[in-house]
């Protein structure tokens, strides 16, 4: 199977960054315990308050299985609730 990857950009006010950053190892932590095929993630700050979260996944299906369960341990939502907007959300396969 192909590795599926989930590219995630969204912003975070200025004021929410540090908050973001402090609440990133616990989302990670929380994945990694809670989330089948989850296989990593890396964060890439951009310019003008925008993050890219590159999230690689085992497959399609453990992406659909993580996105219905939604923020739903405390790491994941304290690590969502930074975020003040999404800007694109897509999936591709590692080449």
């Amino acid at each position: 199977m192909a590795v599926t990857v989930e590219l995630t950009r969204f912003t975070v006010t200025p004021d929410k960054v540090e908050q973001m950053l402090a609440a990133r190892p616990g989302m990670v932590a929380d994945f990694d315990a809670d989330r089948e095929g989850f296989l990593g993630a890396r964060l890439v700050r951009l310019p003008n308050d925008e993050w890219l979260d590159v999230v690689e996944w085992r497959s399609e299906a453990d992406f659909t299985a993580s996105r219905a369960k939604g923020p739903n341990l405390p790491g994941i939502a304290a690590f969502f609730g930074t975020i003040s907007g999404l800007v694109s959300d897509e999936l591709g396969t590692l080449a």
